[in-house]
């Protein structure tokens, strides 16, 4: 069972980490801007069995090359840091993907954008994360727990609380507790890309 093991925590500055990286012989991937789309029945079924169903489409900041991926993740699993089954299939049309999703009974939640950039230190993936209305955040995926504390004891993080919330539970209870009604979240100046806008 593939399961994700990481880290969450939110900075101040992206800056600081990114020089760190450099600092430490981090080998740096490229950055994307994503889109994301969050589905669940009608009656919410999957949100409560802690499941999540997504729709990333993302493209490449500097080649323009696109990737569309449905991720299933199962319920957090117990330890000191978040861990959950998680399912992956690349797809070729996010369009014909959403259709399918949406012809089985499932409907969008929300989607929003999400810049990240990606590096690779030690057995551990380093993603440099902005979200819309949250802010900047770093997050460490790695093989085991011990892999990921370490990873984040030399950027120099642990003063940093890790967050075992979503992005999605993050930014649906920043949207609920200030009333804002939407669903689709974007960067300013930008459209949500091949996926269109949510249904009113």
């Amino acid at each position: 069972m593939p399961v994700e093991i990481e880290a969450k925590m939110k900075v101040p500055d992206l800056s600081v980490v990114r020089s760190k990286l450099k600092s430490t012989g981090a080998e740096p991937h490229g950055s994307v801007v994503e889109t994301n789309t969050f589905f669940d029945t009608e009656d919410r079924s999957l949100l409560a069995k802690d499941h999540g169903l997504r729709l990333r489409y993302q493209r490449d900041i500097k080649s323009g090359s696109e990737m569309s991926i449905i991720t299933f993740k199962g319920p957090r699993l117990h330890g000191t840091l978040k861990s959950r089954e998680e399912r992956e299939l690349t797809v070729g049309s996010p369009k014909d993907a959403m259709a399918l999703l949406e012809s089985l009974g499932f409907s969008r939640v929300l989607t929003f954008q999400k810049r990240r950039e990606s590096w690779t230190l030690g057995d551990c993936k380093v993603e440099l994360d902005e979200v819309p209305h949250l802010g900047v955040f770093v997050e460490i995926e790695g093989p085991n727990e011990k892999s990921v504390l370490e990873i984040r004891e030399r950027l120099q993080l642990n003063d940093r609380p890790v967050l075992k919330a979503s992005y999605i539970a993050l930014l649906m209870a920043h949207l609920q507790e200030r009333g804002i009604n939407d669903r689709v979240v974007m960067f300013p100046a930008t459209t949500p890309g091949p996926l269109g806008k949510m249904p009113k």
